[in-house]
């Protein structure tokens, strides 16, 4: 698996693999049984958004604390929580007989599997260094295709299987034994707790500035303002916290205490320029994703399974495409990203020109074939991209900086999987097999073509930034009386550049 590292660190990656899967093949089930859980439970348009959406909005909103906490305090403790938390809100969202019910039990399921992948980043990047780190999360991101490859047709078979009303609640406890299996190996194969960071005092303001900022950006896009008015107040209260946030991160440093977001996180161009290049893609992924999933069964009348089918070469293209994207990271570097954000773009325009041009019975095999250059783009870009980013992360930040950039992209997330289905949804009338969901999905596709284009062009100024950090890394290196401790973080950037080039 790893034929660099020791049998102790094969382990806690095979623990972090099994973390991961537990959380995304929960999520990836209950997509494809939402129809058959709102007829089950009566519940109306708002209740599935927040069935959906809402998980998403606990994600993002635990791992910024999550990945401060494991920093401090060390990260077994917190997963194995987590871990915990999320088995058994799913086991009431199982077994729950309303919406209300079920939505509570998924923002816990949600918040906890924040817990859990703030902590799974950040073991990552204890355990694993240099090329190392690139193969670890290159197999965290086969692990994820997988489970996303599994989610659909499982969730479709369960449903078709035992019916609607048992099916989505089989959905829901797919991942008892899962978060089971996880528990017994996190217990016994995770290094004891240990902190990353010398100073124990967590920023309790900074943390609550952060969660409410967070809120405050993703709800409007859960539940849509009902007027400017109201739009135009949530912007300012998002602008406000923002703001407050800087403000007393820079007096606590000034202070000399320890700020919630590491000072060379933000002071970072090629880390900041990087996360904005992983909302891009992650906001592009799941939107194209989910308009794809309602132009086949909206729009061409196909069932679940066989939207699910359509779907899985994605998965799986993805998933041999990241586990083997590392020996194009040793040829190439870090344009490796840049190929797969390419390729990305050629995908979506291909898609476009699919539905445009192929008759209707032939259109599921050319989109599946879409789908498979789509996986292989991803895989090309995921896991070497989040290498390279969090490499710009100080030890001490491990758990922070991987925390940031998964927070982020879930920010991108609800804002692009509530605009760009809006775009369809206004231009394709409801009427399935006709012309018209052909040319809406035509210009969604188009639209995260765009998106990928901007991470593109983000990715290109990454490269030159990330080369001019080396530069006066290795300018500094020959300076023997230059210590300052602002230029102390660049010297592991240095070393690992070297080792992923």
């Amino acid at each position: 698996m790893l034929p660099g590292k020791d049998r102790a660190a094969r382990r806690v990656l095979l623990v972090c693999m099994a973390a991961g899967a537990t959380t995304l093949l929960d999520q990836a089930v209950l997509n494809i049984a939402v129809p058959s859980m709102r007829h089950a439970l009566g519940a109306d348009a708002a209740d599935v958004r927040w069935i959906v959406a809402g998980y998403s909005l606990a994600f993002g909103l635990a791992l910024v604390p999550g990945g401060s906490l494991g920093d401090l305090y060390g990260r077994k403790r917190f997963l194995l929580a987590g871990v915990a938390a999320f088995l058994l809100a799913g086991v009431a969202a199982a077994t729950g007989g309303g919406p209300g019910t079920l939505i509570a039990a998924r923002l816990v399921q949600g918040a906890a599997a924040g817990l859990v992948n703030s902590q799974v980043i950040g073991t990552l990047q204890d355990v694993f260094h240099g090329l190392d780190r690139g193969r670890a999360l290159g197999l965290y991101a086969v692990t994820a295709g997988v489970a996303t490859a599994l989610g659909p047709p499982l969730g479709g078979a369960l449903v078709a299987g035992v019916g609607p009303e048992l099916g989505w609640r089989g959905c829901l406890l797919l991942n008892v034994p899962c978060a089971l299996l996880t528990l017994a190996l996190a217990a016994r194969r995770l290094p004891p707790p240990r902190r990353t960071t010398r100073d124990a005092r967590l920023d309790l303001i900074g943390l609550a500035l952060a969660c409410g900022c967070t809120v405050t950006l993703m709800v409007p896009f859960i539940r849509t303002p009902g007027s400017w008015e109201e739009a135009l107040l949530w912007a300012a209260a998002v602008g406000a916290q923002a703001a407050a946030l800087t403000v007393h991160q820079r007096l606590r440093l000034r202070r000399g205490r320890r700020p919630l977001l590491h000072p060379a996180l933000s002071s970072s161009k090629p880390y900041m320029l990087g996360t904005g290049i992983a909302m891009a893609q992650f906001g592009a992924s799941l939107a194209s994703s989910l308009v794809l999933t309602v132009f086949l069964q909206e729009g061409l009348g196909l069932s679940a399974l066989l939207t699910a089918a359509v779907a899985l070469p994605s998965a799986l293209a993805m998933g041999v495409s990241s586990a083997l994207a590392w020996r194009l990271v040793r040829r190439i570097g870090t344009r490796t990203v840049t190929l797969g954000l390419a390729l990305g773009i050629g995908a979506a325009l291909s898609g476009a020109a699919v539905v445009l041009t192929v008759p209707s019975a032939l259109l599921p095999v050319a989109c599946a074939a879409v789908q498979l250059l789509t996986g292989a783009a991803a895989g090309l870009t995921v896991s070497p991209h989040q290498t390279q980013v969090l490499r710009h992360a100080p030890a001490e930040a491990a758990g922070v900086g991987g925390a940031v950039l998964q927070m982020a992209q879930r920010i991108a997330a609800a804002i692009c999987l509530s605009a760009v289905p809006a775009v369809y949804l206004h231009a394709a009338p409801t009427a399935p097999g006709g012309s018209g969901p052909r040319a809406a999905y035509a210009l969604a596709s188009g639209v995260c073509a765009g998106l990928l284009a901007v991470a593109l062009v983000l990715s290109r100024l990454r490269g030159a930034a990330a080369a001019d950090d080396v530069n006066a890394a290795r300018g500094r290196a020959t300076c023997p009386t230059d210590t300052s401790a602002g230029r102390l973080p660049a010297a592991p950037v240095r070393t690992e550049q070297r080792s992923e080039a």
